[in-house]
């Protein structure tokens, strides 16, 4: 039986892997071997560790980060101490295959671990472009250390194929946020306010800003004119915390200031996935900066207003509105996505990012692929 270890760092991360977890658990052929650190054990980004084990899945370990010290510094060093747990876990564990999803700190750690004990690894979402975090370092560099290429269309194949990687490597599943909507059961209005006590309809904002790595000297005065043209629309909001990322604390202060003096700010630390895609699914449009916003939104057909360089460089669909940091051009483009033709228009957009049976095609992968020499000594192949 083969061993797959799974390991999760942050409530956006795990609510995309949850279906393929569930598959990984469910198949007599595998045996699931679930880490779990960073942010879920966090109580300042909502302890969302309970949301896996409320999913009924066993957690093999646990391993703790001091995730709200998120400086440049405490980063650096926590990546060191993950990475020495990490390798005792996989010692005892002794996994067949580790598959991680993403660009985050704590899965590069995760891959660097695997491929110094020659574990292989397999990778969802790479050959994707921000160039506006460091994520994108992250991300290739973990490319290049993984053996397995699971990327969410095919233009992402293709530049995962054009950093050298051997194309029997890699396997265009689709992005797992599709089918993450497509197996779930969304919450009517009248579930969501018996949930969170707020009605959530067209004249809602949904907004997530998560930290711009590679331009902290930038961060007050991108969250500070965020919230003016925010403040200045006079909308129902339904905020989410950023992610923990060096500057998340920064942007917290600021939305807990903005919930204190606006009543129409609904400030959640995490709303989890039901409750998020939910609201994305019933709400006038989706503003900040989130990858949610790229790839769920246009599959719910919802507007959507991309502020800055986070997600500069990656695929969007037709009903995206990017914008730069002016509160004036913020402002002017959230009035364009809520308007009645903009809506009209972003119901006739299609997802750029598969068809929703991604799960499936990763388990089936994880159980045929042959494991050994062949896959684990990697070749630059320039063609």
């Amino acid at each position: 039986m083969r061993k797959i270890a799974v390991v999760t760092g942050t409530r956006a991360e795990y609510g995309v892997l949850r279906n393929t977890i569930k598959k990984i658990n469910e198949d007599k052929d595998l045996e699931l071997q679930l880490i779990v650190t960073g942010a879920h054990l966090s109580e300042r980004y909502g302890k969302t560790i309970n949301e896996i084990i409320l999913d009924g899945f066993n957690i093999d370990y646990s391993i703790p980060i001091l995730i709200d010290n998120n400086d440049s510094n405490s980063i650096a060093k926590e990546m060191g101490a993950l990475m020495t747990n990490l390798s005792e876990a996989f010692s005892k564990l002794k996994p067949s295959v580790l598959l991680i999803l993403g660009d985050r700190y704590e899965i590069f750690a995760a891959a660097a671990t695997a491929m110094a004990m020659n574990i292989p690894i397999a990778h969802i979402s790479g050959g994707e472009v921000t160039e506006g975090a460091m994520d994108e370092q992250i991300r290739h560099a973990i490319t290049k250390m993984a053996h397995i290429h699971f990327p969410g269309a095919d233009c992402y194949v293709e530049n995962i194929k054009k950093m050298g990687e051997e194309h029997f490597r890699v396997f265009n599943v689709g992005d797992p946020g599709i089918e993450n909507i497509k197996l779930t059961k969304l919450l009517n209005k009248k579930e969501l306010f018996q949930d969170l006590g707020i009605e959530v309809n067209e004249d809602t904002l949904l907004v997530t800003y998560h930290p711009v790595t590679l331009e902290m000297d930038d961060l007050d005065r991108q969250i500070n004119n965020l919230i003016i043209a925010l403040d200045k629309l006079n909308k129902r909001m339904v905020i989410t915390y950023p992610n923990a990322d060096n500057g998340g604390k920064l942007i917290i202060d600021k939305l807990e200031g903005f919930k204190q003096r606006n009543s129409n700010v609904h400030l959640y630390k995490n709303l989890g996935s039901l409750r998020f895609l939910s609201v994305m699914n019933l709400c006038g449009a989706v503003v900040g900066n989130s990858s949610s916003a790229l790839i769920e939104a246009p599959f719910l057909k919802k507007p959507v207003v991309n502020i800055g360089n986070r997600q500069k460089g990656r695929l969007m669909a037709e009903n995206i509105l990017s914008c730069d940091y002016e509160i004036n051009n913020i402002e002017m483009a959230i009035n364009k996505a809520i308007s009645s033709e903009f809506r009209a228009f972003a119901k006739n957009v299609n997802s750029l990012y598969g068809e929703g049976n991604t799960s499936s095609e990763i388990v089936k992968v994880l159980k045929n692929i042959e494991l050994g020499e062949n896959l684990l000594k990697k070749k630059l192949i320039w063609s």
